[in-house]
């Protein structure tokens, strides 16, 4: 049986402990990287942190993965619905894409120069959106499924991780999750988006969804002869897009980020069509978000007023956890020699 087949196996002769392991990880793993590989939050926070978001985080990682490699959707389906949470996360959930005053009460609040992107008309924040959006897909969804599946054998990567009575308890946990920062008012600082705002960002949602169930995600073409590049290029070139729009503002910044994503994504599309493209190229992409934050997290502050001593401690935290992380995706991959093909992916 191909490995392609195995990803359709409801890996259900797999015993429980051996089959939620992977999603504990992800679980955890998800808030980790989306709040506090960047330097978000203070080293003594980051374990509350991590178990007060996994609900939300983790489990929208987990369904969204569940999904892609039930359906055989592959990453084109994991990216599209990653956007899709993203827009449900900061649209519909914490509201922080329209409330203009969502970082006001954080070390942000100065720094921020949000309300020069602002659009009248949609009520949200050019620069805000990219950043909220774009950190959701790397950091949230992507990374950290690319992460824990390569700590896998090639066959266990692709398969499903949960039956279906997991599925639908996975799926209370991820609402009962949004729903729970959702009613802390705390967040949301008393704001409500319009009827409107809210009708327009389920319709994205819909349409990402709509999009990433499309038939074509599931055909695998066969790969171009010439070889894909060595991970190190599309590692290196995940971490430096990362890290440079993270670093820009304005109007400009909006018009770079927007060129600078765009053409990522058409590289990394065009690489992994190549034969011997695989996990190695996956999990360097993943580390090239991931270092590229706890790189970041040296040059912004934490949400909440930190001393230099408490903030530079938080940051040296975040790089060995991420290096610890990443090394042992790596061992782990070395160990099963190699990855699966993108094809199959």
């Amino acid at each position: 049986m191909t490995t392609h087949g195995l990803a359709r196996l409801d890996g259900g002769r797999q015993p429980m402990l051996r089959r939620l392991v992977p999603v504990v990880a992800l679980l955890f793993l998800a808030p980790w990287a989306a709040e506090c590989s960047w330097g978000g939050f203070a080293g003594t926070d980051m374990l509350l942190v991590v178990v007060v978001l996994a609900p939300m985080y983790g489990g929208a990682a987990v369904l969204i993965r569940e999904a892609a490699r039930r359906t055989g959707g592959g990453w084109p389906m994991i990216v599209l619905l990653a956007a899709g949470f993203g827009v449900v996360q900061a649209g519909l959930v914490d509201q922080s894409l329209f409330n203009p005053d969502y970082l006001a009460d954080t070390e942000f609040a100065e720094l921020s120069a949000a309300d020069r992107t602002r659009v009248p008309v949609l009520g949200i924040s050019a620069q805000e959106a990219i950043s909220f959006l774009g950190n959701h897909v790397a950091l949230t969804i992507c990374a950290p499924i690319a992460i824990v599946e390569s700590y896998l054998s090639p066959a266990r990567r692709l398969r499903p991780w949960l039956r279906a009575p997991g599925l639908a308890a996975m799926t209370v946990v991820y609402l009962l999750g949004s729903l729970l920062v959702f009613a802390d008012d705390s967040g949301r600082k008393g704001f409500l988006a319009s009827p409107g705002q809210l009708i327009g960002a389920t319709s994205v949602v819909l349409a990402l969804v709509v999009v990433a169930a499309l038939p074509r995600w599931r055909r695998r073409p066969v790969p171009a002869p010439t070889g894909a590049p060595r991970p190190f290029r599309p590692g290196l070139l995940v971490f430096l897009v990362y890290l440079g729009v993270a670093m820009l503002s304005g109007w400009i910044g909006v018009a770079v980020s927007v060129v600078a994503v765009t053409a990522l994504v058409g590289v990394l599309v065009r690489w992994s069509g190549r034969s011997g493209w695989g996990q190695g190229h996956v999990l360097a992409s993943a580390a090239g978000a991931l270092v590229g934050a706890a790189v970041l997290a040296y040059l912004v502050p934490p949400y909440s007023p930190a001393s230099p001593t408490q903030a530079l401690l938080s940051d040296v935290i975040v790089s060995l956890l991420a290096a610890a992380v990443l090394t042992g995706a790596y061992a782990r991959l070395r160990r099963h020699d190699g990855s699966a093909p993108a094809h199959k992916c």
